[in-house]
């Protein structure tokens, strides 16, 4: 491939031509990003630039002359490959600024002559929150870019997806910050320079682009209005934020701003506060891993198409507190979970569909191509198509009549991408051939034309080859000759011959190229055809454009209609398969869920061929809060996540996995389990369990709901269950919420003595024949111990150490029921008593016999053990 143009004269000489400093100048525009300089067929990357790009990418790293002595770094990597080099270098965290040749090497030679320098420019810049190929995004999930500035006292957030256009604004309380970046996800976050405690990996911009006034007439010029009331009451906080992202999109874009719908005004108190830390714990849109398969989402994900993967993560992640708009959701999904007929139907024409979001996403960014043309003609054809055949459906649900509208009127646009459009349009414009023949009789002539000069041209190589006597003599084309005659090199003398009608025209390794005078005419026709064809084309595409950007906010409304009957289907096909049930919502604070069950676990049981153990949860005033205890491994957990889990589907418009729930409605939903730290803000992990557990002592209300699994236990003993202990009156006569408590602290238990609303539940499990049986089942009252020593042997701890723990165990309880307290009774321990001289006494006799589980031996060992003991007495052991 070539990568250099012939225009660029001395490019290869150093630093010190016309090309490197046309690069400096245009680098200097983009201090902060890679840049990609376009040279002929290749992106090529200098200095530190190619330093970085070159480790990152691991492609070689070369030089290229000299700059002040040194040599320069450089790499490269071609122009047709680069979106998966792009998409490599974003991920790894590094901005990227594309410099595109502006005009062609014949146009900067007939400008300044053969060795005038190709005119280049920064086209765009491509960071993580601006990207809308195909090949750069996640299909299942949204990429918001997200805009935070601060004005009177309130932090305004404005979050783009411009890949789909969407839009939304609000103001939020900074305590909530992080938990609505968490929601987002946010793939890039953008604040002025002078925002304090702004949002680890926040990219800083000059405080001048975050202004309220440019942000509302940017706004209003962006939407064709002359007031913004139709989309809400916007704060200056607000309008600031929505500056900084418009305003990072056009230096992002250079000047062309992307797709989007008219902003949403987000309203915090329409949906459940989830923060991150409880995001993060329950798994909810991606797994302890950071991947998807794991999460809840992923188990109830049973959509057909990217929009609808998108919308339903959406809704998992921020889940309504409308009741009303809650049971529209859910109505639509029982329609189609009551029809299995019809729902088939739907998620048959569902999966056929194109992303036709994204692609009109790609087509406003003028990044469309022939084939997003395409895409749009199928899917609103599609659409079309699923209106008429659910606008039979008598007294259809509130939502579907909402959506029916959205899924018509673009007849005459389809039309004209039908008659416009090859049935199957290639990606690349540049090649032609997208238009289809009898859409433009010029354009037929043209094709015809160039068709002809081909013919003739295949006419001519029979008539050299039989002048000649040549048989292998090909006419060939390619980009730097065009047309020309290529013969082996043991047949090229005679065409070398002055008078042979040839001309020779490169030599190469086993073939020799000629050009010839008739074959130029033709080639000449063959070109002036072929470009005035493609001139036609590109001029229909333009077109077609405009046609789709006339449509763009009605198209958006579609794609978004479109998504939402994927996730109803989708949610349908979840119900139906697993026996879920439809939640029915109360206005009172109740929680009473019959046979309810974890869905990401119960797959997992599924899979090793097990069965999920269901169990109940009854929340109500006088039964708020649960104490649960039990062994580890007993489900605890699973249990406190499932309900967690079930909350969040109810208020989502999902149906549940349980037999029957009736929810009250949820406000905000905290969960403090597990353990982590976060090192690198210096906390350890009970540092971070404490601040995790104020979070929730300051912030729920008589609304939320709260589970908490072992508080305290990254402690001392004593000081974790005093913790433990006023956190569970602090929620039980403070915060007055749902919750459900787990705890190994069977101290615990004495509080239902005085706390009305607590009540005492415990996961069952048994001894059988020295060996621990779990039967992950939830009862009434407290558990008799904790089978701590079951699970140490159960997990594999050896033999030795769990009769050495026995042991203490025995001791540490006679001591706890004596006057001497938890630790009374280790002194008789020898492994806690005082030495009786500098060199304490040892008995290996003694010590062999305790270490030792006889319930374990095999024959062999006992009698290897025999011997051993004998040798020791014999010995002299006492």
């Amino acid at each position: 491939m070539a990568r250099t143009e012939q225009t660029d004269g001395g490019a290869n000489s150093g630093a010190a031509t016309p090309m490197m400093a046309q690069y400096h100048v245009l680098k200097a525009q983009v201090p902060d990003c890679l840049l990609f300089y376009r040279m002929g067929d290749f992106f090529e990357l200098f200095f530190d630039d190619a330093k970085a790009a070159a480790a990152t990418l691991d492609i070689a790293l070369t030089a290229r002359g000299t700059h002040d002595g040194q040599p320069v770094a450089m790499c490269g990597v071609p122009v047709h490959a680069a979106e998966g080099y792009l998409a490599r270098l974003i991920k790894a965290g590094h901005r990227v600024a594309i410099a595109e040749q502006t005009e062609s090497p014949a146009e900067a030679k007939k400008r300044g002559g053969s060795k005038s320098l190709v005119a280049r420019g920064i086209v765009r810049v491509v960071t993580a929150g601006t990207l809308t190929e195909e090949s750069l995004l996640d299909a299942k999930a949204a990429n918001w870019l997200v805009a935070l500035a601060e004005a009177n006292g309130e932090l305004g957030m404005a979050a783009a997806d411009i890949s789909t256009g969407r839009f939304e604004i609000g103001c939020v309380p900074r305590s909530q910050r992080d938990a609505e970046l968490a929601r987002l996800s946010a793939a890039e976050i953008v604040v002025p320079d002078t925002l304090e405690d702004a949002p680890d990996g926040a990219y800083p911009c000059p405080r001048a682009r975050f202004d309220a006034a440019a942000g509302e007439a940017r706004m209003k010029s962006l939407f064709g209005v002359a007031t913004l009331d139709g989309y809400g009451a916007f704060s200056r906080a607000e309008l600031a934020a929505a500056a900084g992202l418009l305003a990072y999109l056009d230096n992002a874009g250079q000047g062309t701003l992307p797709f989007l719908q008219p902003p949403e005004r987000r309203q915090a108190a329409g949906h459940m506060l989830i923060d991150a830390a409880t995001r993060e714990s329950l798994e909810l849109t991606q797994a302890s891993d950071g991947g998807r398969r794991g999460s809840l989402l992923d188990s109830v994900d049973r959509t057909v198409t990217g929009a609808g993967a998108r919308l339903l993560r959406a809704d998992i992640a921020a889940p309504l507190t409308d009741r009303t708009a809650i049971e529209a959701r859910l109505d639509l999904v029982g329609l189609f979970e009551a029809d299995s007929s019809l729902r088939d139907a739907v998620r048959r024409a569902l999966k056929a569909q194109p992303d036709i979001g994204r692609a009109l996403g790609r087509i406003a960014a003028g990044r469309g191509s022939p084939r997003d043309a395409g895409q749009l003609r199928d899917g609103l054809a599609e659409a079309r198509n699923l209106h008429d055949r659910l606008g039979q459906i008598d007294h259809p649900p509130t939502l579907l009549a909402s959506l029916l509208p959205r899924l018509a009127g673009h007849g005459a646009l389809v039309d004209q991408l039908s008659r416009a459009l090859v049935p199957m349009p290639l990606v690349d414009a540049d090649k032609g051939g997208y238009i289809a023949e009898g859409y433009d009789a010029a354009l037929d002539t043209l094709r015809a034309s160039g068709g002809d000069g081909r013919r003739a041209i295949a006419a001519l190589e029979a008539r050299y080859r039989t002048e000649t006597g040549i048989a292998t003599l090909r006419i060939r084309h390619n980009g730097v000759l065009g047309y020309h005659v290529e013969v082996a090199a043991r047949h090229a003398d005679p065409l070398m011959k002055a008078d042979s009608g040839f001309t020779h025209r490169q030599t190469l390794a086993g073939v020799v190229r000629f050009n010839a005078a008739d074959l130029h005419d033709h080639a000449i026709k063959v070109a002036q055809a072929g470009a005035h064809a493609l001139a036609a084309e590109a001029a229909h595409l333009e077109e077609l454009t405009q046609a789709v950007l006339d449509r763009r906010h009605a198209i958006a409304a579609t794609a978004d209609a479109l998504a939402r009957l994927d996730v109803a289907t989708g949610l349908a096909e979840r119900a139906a398969e697993g026996g879920w049930c439809r939640p029915t919502l109360v206005d009172h604070n109740c929680f009473e869920i019959v046979g309810g069950r974890h869905p990401v676990v119960e797959q997992a049981v599924a899979r090793a061929g097990g069965r999920f153990v269901a169990n109940d949860c009854s929340l109500s005033e006088d039964s708020r809060l649960w104490l649960v205890t039990g062994p580890n491994m007993g489900g605890k957990s699973t249990f406190l996540r499932q309900n967690a889990a079930i909350a969040v589907l109810a208020q989502s418009g999902s149906p549940v996995p349980a037999t029957s729930a009736t929810l009250g409605l949820v406000d905000r939903l905290f969960s403090r389990v597990g353990a982590s730290d976060n090192l690198a803000r210096g906390r350890s992990t009970f540092m971070v369990e404490m601040v995790e557990t104020a979070a929730i002592l300051a912030q729920a209300t008589q609304r939320s709901f709260v589970i908490l699994d072992e508080v305290g236990r990254g402690t001392s003993t004593y000081d974790g269950l005093a913790i433990a202990w006023a956190v569970v009156e602090a929620i039980h006569n403070r915060n007055r919420c749902r919750c459900l408590f787990a705890t190994h602290y069977h101290e615990l238990t004495r509080l239902a003595e005085r706390l009305d609303a607590l009540t005492l539940h415990h996961v069952r499990a048994r001894e059988w024949k020295g060996e621990l049986v779990l039967l992950h089942e939830l009862v009434r009252g407290p558990a008799d111990r904790s089978y701590g020593l079951a699970v140490a042997k159960l997990a594999g701890l050896p033999a030795p150490v769990v009769t050495r723990a026995r042991a203490v165990l025995a001791k540490l309880e006679a001591g706890r029921n004596a006057t001497g307290g938890l630790a009374a009774g280790l002194d008789d321990l020898p492994l806690f008593a005082a030495a009786a001289a500098a060199e304490p006494k040892v008995d290996p006799l003694h010590a062999a016999l305790a270490a030792t589980d006889a319930d374990t031996l095999s024959p062999r060992d006992a009698l290897e053990l025999v011997y051993r003991l004998k040798l020791l007495l014999e010995n002299g052991a006492d």
